[in-house]
């Protein structure tokens, strides 16, 4: 409990700072505002209901290319981790195509999909796809050998060794990629509401801007921040119930 009292002396030593700048200068940018204007903004944004509104916009379609770069992701990297000749034959493309940015791809996703929730879910899926494929690949690859040993001993079939041995092994290591994929997830739903699709949290944020309510924008970006925080704490939460002390000791290693 003291610990949190602590970690809070700094922000809101920093919004009384600001808060104190601002009214002292009397300032009237479009790019700042008062840290009270700001907490007034989004106050009314949830009251009126529209940003929650645009936050189930954009966590429908964060979550719905997280779950589908995932299971991709994850499928491809337990088949390279156990299949060394796969491997080694996709490693060019995959370092390829791997560091391909994300927003890149939006210009393809418009003409294939058009604008709406199937070209920001393609997108996120897209960039979730690569920390789950890289990171359970690893997680496949460090696995006892001796393990692995046993399944072929005890012959059992490709996907006995995935659900029996495999999967349980490196579960760990994968629910901490897709924690990382979660927090890309978000960035880059936001991001592509931003750029391109009419809708959410990101196109909030344009609206305020291109409306010159810098308080408005700030109001929305404190709350992308909130509901980030909330997300990663809910899947952290769930990762310790699922390995207790075992998953903070893989989550900082």
């Amino acid at each position: 409990m003291k610990a949190g009292l602590k970690a809070l002396v700094l922000p809101v030593a920093l919004l009384v700072a600001a808060e104190a700048a601002v009214r002292i200068s009397g300032t009237t940018s479009q790019a700042i505002a008062a840290p009270t204007a700001v907490a007034v903004a989004l106050a009314e944004a949830l009251m009126d209901g529209s940003l929650l509104a645009a936050t189930r916009d954009t966590l429908f379609g964060a979550f719905a290319g997280l779950a589908l770069g995932s299971v991709l992701g994850l499928a491809l990297g337990i088949l390279l981790g156990l299949v060394k000749p796969l491997d080694r034959l996709m490693e060019i493309t995959i370092e390829a195509v791997r560091p391909i940015p994300s927003v890149a791809v939006i210009p393809i996703a418009m003409l294939a999909l058009g604008f709406g929730y199937g070209m920001e879910i393609a997108i996120v899926a897209f960039a979730c796809l690569w920390p789950m494929l890289i990171l359970s690949r690893s997680a496949i690859t460090g696995i006892e050998p001796r393990l692995l040993e046993v399944a072929r001993a005890l012959r059992l079939s490709l996907l006995q060794r995935v659900f029996k041995i495999v999967l349980p092994a490196a579960l760990p290591r994968i629910i901490v990629a897709f924690r990382l994929a979660a927090g890309i997830a978000l960035v880059v739903a936001v991001t592509v509401e931003i750029a391109a699709n009419p809708l959410g949290l990101g196109y909030g944020i344009l609206i305020a801007q291109q409306s010159l309510r810098p308080e408005l924008m700030l109001a929305y970006l404190l709350w992308i921040g909130v509901v980030g925080l909330l997300v990663n704490a809910l899947l952290a939460w769930g990762q310790g119930r699922l390995f207790g002390r075992a998953a903070l000791a893989t989550a900082n290693s």
